[in-house]
């Protein structure tokens, strides 16, 4: 579908599906961070800047196909872990748009070439258990140098709030990037929790991959890391589906991602 532009000629349709209550958009997306969310260029001479909330709907063909696969009840599990594997690693390639680099010479077999190259510290890639855990091939794919860690969260389903039962990972994460593995971002709270302990022990910026969010799980972590938060924070999620139940959990959806992952046990 195109659309007609002010001069009368078709303009592309944008990237990213729209969030459709406009209200919870303009508090999921400040104002300088809309062209990301579109999934537009930076503007000319310059990227864009990273502000502390950029929430991404990465909406691309092979994504919502991949997506309204792994959505069917009848998708069993060898399959459904393939194609979660397949959609990390497409949401991979936006989350770490902005991952720190730093510039290098390196010579070819006929002269020299400027490029560059991730800067140390490394980053962290952090699943948190277990439904993370079918997550990590895709992220390591992309970023095989990453150290990783997990973290265990269990959600009470009565008051639907998160309790850590494991934590794995560096007591000190100062410069360094790290990147949250959770597939749904539903109520927003196991995802408040991970990102303060990353920011407690002093990281440089805070990003999650998630199958599917929720808006009441989007708005939950925007108003633990407003606009003025000194990290910048960043959500990237294969889709953004319409409300979550009374049990909490996010509609349309697609179940339970652990079980659906690994099997109900």
């Amino acid at each position: 579908m195109r659309l007609p532009g002010r001069s009368g000629r078709a303009r592309p349709r944008p990237s990213v599906r729209p969030v459709r209550n406009a209200r919870l958009q303009r508090r999921l997306v400040p104002a300088k961070t809309r062209l990301a969310f579109r999934g537009r260029t930076a503007p000319a001479g310059g990227r864009a800047r990273l502000a502390a909330m950029q929430t991404l709907v990465a909406d691309h063909p092979l994504i919502a196909h991949k997506l309204t696969v792994l959505r069917d009840v009848s998708t069993e599990t060898p399959v459904f872990r393939a194609l979660t594997d397949e959609l990390v690693t497409l949401l991979a390639y936006e989350a770490t748009r902005h991952i720190k680099v730093e510039h290098v010479t390196v010579q070819t077999p006929l002269t020299t070439a400027d490029g560059v190259k991730l800067c140390r510290p490394k980053p962290l890639v952090l699943p948190v258990l277990r439904a993370g855990i079918g997550m990590l091939d895709g992220m390591a794919r992309l970023l095989p140098k990453a150290d990783v860690g997990f973290v265990g969260l269990a959600r009470d389903e009565k008051t639907l709030v998160a309790s850590t039962y494991a934590a794995r990972l560096p007591d000190n994460l100062t410069g360094r990037d790290t990147f949250v593995l959770d597939p749904m971002l539903a109520t927003g709270g196991t995802l408040e929790s991970v990102f303060t302990m990353l920011a407690a022990r002093g990281a440089a910026s805070l990003t999650a991959l998630c199958l599917l969010a929720a808006p009441e799980g989007l708005a939950r972590v925007h108003e633990a890391f407003p606009d003025d938060y000194p990290i910048p924070v960043k959500v990237v999620s294969a889709g953004l589906d319409e409300r979550l139940n009374e049990r909490g959990y996010i509609l349309p959806g697609l179940g339970d991602a652990g079980d659906r992952l690994f099997g109900e046990i």
